[in-house]
């Protein structure tokens, strides 16, 4: 049975399977237990947030210095914008600075028709969390993608984990053994040696 020793080199791939999923950069390294932890825990606190929050905590357009910190927990945070900004916003009367209809979350009093526009009087597709929950949302998918980052470095550019050996035994050490054995002996017997 041969045990795998983590290496303190440079690896470029699993540095770019961490980018992927969290945790993934372990498991390609040969770490498949840590990778499974690291995986379960940050994907459990990135999901634990939305779930707090709802779906308009991962927001680039306007909570976007929140998405920097979110965006680090890798193509999940990025398809849940996607989700949330092409299916969940309306289309405002303003245009942002490409030109473009601007997007925003519904009031309560809108809905969105199928195109994205507002319908007056509809239900909103989605509302805005209130008060700490955003917040605490919000900050909760940050930190996942924080400690993703650390993760991502650490798959990247391992640090020296020393494992604690067993002594290999020396021949001395046989003796000295054999002769505590000894005295134990002649002891036990009430012998002189």
């Amino acid at each position: 049975m041969s045990s795998h020793q983590p290496t303190t080199d440079f690896h470029p791939k699993a540095l770019l399977t961490a980018c992927i999923l969290p945790g993934l950069g372990h498991i390609v390294r040969g770490e498949i237990a840590r990778g499974v932890y690291i995986m379960t825990s940050l994907l459990t606190m990135f999901v634990g947030g939305i779930f707090l929050g709802g779906v308009d905590v991962i927001d680039s357009k306007e909570d976007r210095v929140w998405f920097y910190a979110q965006a680090l927990v890798g193509p999940a945070a990025f398809g849940v914008d996607y989700y949330h900004q092409n299916h969940l916003k309306v289309m405002a009367n303003t245009t942002d600075r490409s030109g473009r209809m601007a997007l925003r979350s519904a009031f309560p009093t809108e809905g969105r028709k199928p195109d994205g526009t507002v319908l007056l009087g509809g239900r909103p597709p989605n509302t805005k969390s209130v008060g700490r929950m955003n917040e605490l949302g919000t900050l909760a998918c940050a930190l996942a993608g924080m400690l993703n980052l650390i993760v991502i470095l650490d798959a990247g550019f391992p640090s020296i984990r020393p494992r604690r050996q067993q002594p290999t035994p020396r021949a001395g050490d046989a003796v000295a053994a054999e002769l505590a054995g000894n005295v134990a002996i002649s002891t036990a017997t009430g012998g002189n040696g």
